[in-house]
């Protein structure tokens, strides 16, 4: 199927390296695409807009990108985790002098991903190849100003990257007043946030945290952003508009979080 821009999509599942991809048409929406990675759902994006976010967490780790910087701040950004690019397409829509970099450890579907959606190009978004972990304790120090975290194998985030160990390198590599912000799922584990806000609050100044109201207190699975800097958050702000979303939100920081009484998790 050739687009109007001439980028091709290619409906169905294919082979990548890390096992197979299907491209989904929205049966609801004719410019809007799912992309499933072994089966999970991974990303959504409408390839005639780039503002259009469709998985809630995105659309969290967006507000708080918003919350926090102008959109003509000349920021450097770094996503764990590129699936469609869908959040780094939406962020180099709104913060233009941006320059990104997507990693992700499946080189077969990053390529695929370049051919089907229009992505902006380098230098203003890069897909680099590679394992998550390696590559930010291959960065230099304060380097990016925002980091996301969203690399699922399945249902479920690898261990090494929900260690104080490797929120130190994050840490290291963050600029003064930078933000790293997780998507923490928790449809493998139920308690997998709670570990992960005990972690990073081990680690960063201050920690904040929002998701649906029925999944924070437990009624029903669902994901959970993390945010941690060392720097205050715009937990106000944030607050102010994640409120704005139709299913109730809840925000927790500072002894909030700490509150949780979960255990911080390590290498090994």
């Amino acid at each position: 199927m050739t687009r109007r821009d001439g980028l091709r999509l290619t409906p169905g599942i294919h082979s990548i390296d890390t096992g197979t991809c299907e491209l989904v048409k929205n049966p609801d929406r004719a410019d809007s695409w799912m992309l499933l990675i072994n089966g999970v759902p991974s990303s959504s994006i409408d390839v005639n807009d780039a503002a259009r976010l469709d998985f809630g967490y995105m659309q969290w780790i967006a507000t708080l990108a918003e919350a926090r910087w102008g959109s003509t701040e000349p920021l450097k950004m770094l996503h764990l985790g590129a699936g469609a690019c869908s959040l780094p397409r939406y962020l180099a829509a709104r913060f233009t002098s941006a320059r990104q970099v997507a990693v992700d450890i499946d080189a077969t579907l990053a390529k695929l991903v370049r051919e089907w959606f229009d992505l902006p190009k380098a230098p203003l978004l890069k897909i680099r190849t590679g394992d998550a972990r390696a590559v930010v304790e291959s960065l230099h120090p304060s380097s990016r100003d925002f980091i996301v975290r969203d690399v699922f194998a399945g249902d479920t985030t690898p261990y090494p990257l929900t260690t104080i160990e490797f929120a130190e390198h994050v840490q290291r590599v963050l600029r003064p007043g930078g933000v790293y912000a997780v998507n923490s799922g928790s449809i493998g584990d139920a308690s997998a946030w709670r570990h992960e806000a005990a972690t990073l609050s081990g680690c960063f100044r201050h920690v904040m945290l929002t998701g649906e109201a029925a999944a924070l207190r437990g009624r029903r699975h669902g994901n959970v952003v993390i945010a941690a800097s060392d720097s205050p958050l715009p937990h106000d702000e944030f607050t102010r508009r994640i409120r704005r979303n139709p299913v109730p939100m809840v925000v927790y920081a500072g002894p909030e979080v700490k509150a949780l009484g979960a255990r911080p998790r390590r290498d090994g």
